[in-house]
């Protein structure tokens, strides 16, 4: 690169807005990928208890 373009190139690199984009989507993956996880937790043992308490009954059922 010559100096001109350097020079060009430092003062036109505020003006980008394609690393802030890139930061944005990120961020907004990461806080989708952290909110998911609790959530993922909460289903599972949701889940679990439904399916022992199912299987329970389906055995006090032909118990008789």
């Amino acid at each position: 690169m010559t100096e001109t373009t350097l020079i060009d190139e430092a003062r036109s690199f505020p003006k980008q807005e394609d690393g802030a984009v890139t930061v944005d989507w990120v961020v907004l993956a990461a806080a989708v990928v952290l909110l998911a996880i609790p959530i993922g937790i909460t289903v599972g043992n949701s889940v679990d208890t439904s399916a022992t308490d199912i299987g329970e009954r389906v055995v006090d059922a032909t118990d008789d």
